[in-house]
């Protein structure tokens, strides 16, 4: 049966070289962490970044500005559109 401390973490190991090691040793010393903390802190900023720009649409202040007047003022329906709503409410059940 798994401990209740092994349920919450798991574990992560990496081949890295010696600099690269000597490097990250380093960096700790100078943040007052050990070098476990710091790269766990490191690791978590860039899994973040990676995410965030995965995830986030970022637009010029033009696109902004289409994009807007689009929701403000959408375009008319077109068959394909309306094609599309009916498959999709026969496909849901949504009357």
């Amino acid at each position: 049966m798994p401990t209740q401390q092994s349920s919450l973490t798991a574990r992560l190991e990496a081949r890295i070289s010696t600099d690269l090691h000597a490097t990250l040793k380093r960096a700790a010393e100078i943040e007052g962490r050990t070098v476990t903390d710091f790269v766990i802190a490191a690791v978590q900023t860039a899994a973040r970044r990676a995410i965030e720009q995965a995830e986030v649409i970022q637009l010029s202040l033009a696109d902004q500005q289409v994009f807007a007047a689009a929701l403000m003022k959408p375009p008319k329906a077109n068959t394909a559109l309306k094609k599309a709503f009916a498959r999709h409410r026969k496909l849901t059940n949504v009357v």
